[in-house]
């Protein structure tokens, strides 16, 4: 190929490299073939030479040559569409999963310069009609040896440079297990989110169970499934498998199955085990698999359901991209900048200050004096002083009162109508106010003022929902106490709670994702409810701010 400026008198049959004004004919673009009418139109316009290229034997122009090799290239369950430009896209005919052959792709793009190939991603999720792959001409031409030279890799080739793997319908059975604090609403929950997870693939489940949390009712279970036909059973336990002697795996080992593999080096997903019992494959799941955030079992799964193989070697293969939690394709993308504290989960304080202190008697506790400060002030001063992200503290009882103590401080207030009807009622207006923006709310009582700033941030340094991390509660000596951090997940839990005991019910039922972090002080513990309580911390009456 000449590529040079050409004299118009030498420029007939040439590409134009770049548009120009041709004056009648208008503006032509850039890859307009040259002929005795634009020629004519460009001397008209004062031309004399135009930037152009000119084909010579052996050159293959550029879409003849992107639409040969796409032909070449393509497998099963894709299409090539028309080249322009010098382009030629290869699109999915099926949604499933894209199978590349890795080695192909690098020795053809090794061929030339002149001749690029770009794919996606090796096990990528596609749909129909989604690009798979684009093949473009640089110039505009390709040597025509080189061109034959890609045909001959890919009739070489064992496999197609790309195709797709559709999904196929499989029967699938759920077993969940349950522990005494296990809910019907998590159980229902978690298959929910499976349920969505399986019909993106193409499938649905067939068969659910629910059996306590042990090998010796779980082992059955497995059986029953299999014996029912089902290929491919996905287990749901109600305590993550910390070892491959755990509950789980005892069960599908008990049931005449075999572990393949235990573990996987995608975060989150790391604590996934994959077994079978002849040809049904069974997956143990981890905690992670109940939200619905791209995770290591998508991978796993998405493989499975379109029939490509996945063996213990597969999973570890999976390392090189397997850090999730930060991508963008997940709902809540945190904040580009890249530091410790970007990459944290998004936690919001929560302080509960709306209460009529009864117990006190007709004093309001909150604004009781402690060390010359009022006692809610010293609670909202340690949030102010902690990571959070922001603190919202809802008032009610003297609500007036209590805003004027922190006056000067920047946390935002919401006055609560229904204080009346119990802590209950703050506690689910602050998570309707939040739990959309936040990853995970902390719980703080006005009348701990003894809680520390750096107590609170062992608590939030512990918090992380997608590794299983979802409810922190700070111990010690084993004995739990306050504040809580809860993760957002739970606010369709949040808006079932009633009375005065805010969320010791929902910990309760949770506890596969409760993590307890030691505190080494009683301020997790000190609550003043009553004049005597006061009296013994402070050494005085009540006394309150003028």
């Amino acid at each position: 190929m000449i590529f040079g400026r050409l004299n118009l008198e030498d420029a007939e049959g040439a590409i134009l490299a770049h548009a120009v004004d041709a004056g009648p004919l208008g503006r032509l673009k850039k890859g307009t073939y040259l002929d005795d009418v634009a020629l004519s139109a460009l001397r008209k316009a004062g031309e004399t030479t135009v930037l152009a290229a000119k084909l010579e034997a052996g050159d293959m122009p550029e879409n003849e040559a992107a639409a040969t090799i796409a032909q070449a290239i393509k497998g099963n369950n894709t299409e090539v569409r028309p080249p322009f430009t010098g382009r030629a896209n290869l699109v999915a005919r099926q949604t499933g999963i894209a199978v590349l052959n890795r080695d192909l792709l690098h020795e053809i793009n090794e061929v030339d310069p002149s001749i690029t190939i770009a794919t996606v991603k090796a096990f990528d999720k596609v749909e129909i009609g989604q690009l798979l792959a684009t093949i473009k001409i640089i110039p505009f031409s390709a040597p025509i040896e080189y061109v034959k030279a890609v045909q001959g890799f890919a009739e070489l080739a064992q496999e197609p440079l790309l195709e797709v793997a559709p999904f196929t319908r499989k029967k699938i059975g759920v077993i969940s297990t349950r522990l005494p604090g296990t809910t019907d609403k998590l159980i229902e929950k978690s298959e929910k989110v499976l349920a969505d997870r399986l019909a993106n693939c193409g499938n649905t489940i067939s068969i659910r169970e629910t059996v306590p949390h042990h090998e010796d009712d779980l082992a059955p279970a497995i059986a029953r499934l299999k014996t029912q036909g089902c290929m491919l059973i996905l287990i749901f336990g109600a305590s993550a498998i910390t070892d491959p002697h755990d509950v789980v795996p005892n069960a599908i080992n008990a049931a005449g199955g075999y572990i393949d593999h235990f573990g996987m080096p995608v975060d989150p997903g790391n604590l996934l085990l994959l077994g079978h019992m002849e040809d049904c494959c069974i997956i143990g799941l981890p905690g992670c698999t109940r939200s619905p955030r791209l995770n290591g079992f998508d991978w796993v799964l998405q493989r499975i359901l379109a029939d490509i193989p996945v063996t213990a070697h597969d999973i570890m293969q999976m390392g090189e991209g397997g850090l999730l939690k930060e991508i963008a394709s997940r709902p809540q993308p945190r904040r580009q900048q890249i530091t410790e504290t970007a990459q944290r989960p998004k936690v919001a304080a929560l302080l509960l200050a709306a209460g009529q202190s009864r117990r006190m008697g007709t004093d309001n506790k909150l604004l009781a004096l402690i060390d010359g400060k009022p006692m809610v002030r010293r609670v909202a001063e340690a949030l102010e002083a902690c990571t959070a992200d922001e603190t919202l503290i809802v008032t009610g009882h003297d609500a007036d009162e209590v805003i004027k103590t922190l006056w000067d401080l920047s946390i935002r207030s919401v006055q609560n109508p229904d204080f009346a009807n119990g802590l209950s009622t703050s506690l689910k207006l602050g998570f309707e106010l939040l739990h959309d923006k936040f990853d995970g709310i902390l719980v703080c009582l006005g009348d701990m003022p003894f809680v520390s700033a750096h107590s609170l941030n062992k608590i939030i340094e512990a918090f992380d929902p997608d590794e299983g991390r979802a409810i922190i509660v700070p111990t010690q000596n084993g004995k739990r106490g306050n504040p809580a951090l809860i993760s957002s997940r739970f606010w369709d839990e949040i808006r079932d709670v009633t009375g005065d005991m805010g969320a010791k019910a929902l910990i309760s039922a949770n506890e596969h994702v409760v993590e307890t972090v030691e505190i080494d002080s009683a301020e997790i513990f000190t609550d003043i409810d009553t004049p005597e309580i006061l009296a013994a911390v402070t050494g005085q009456a009540f006394k309150k701010s003028e």
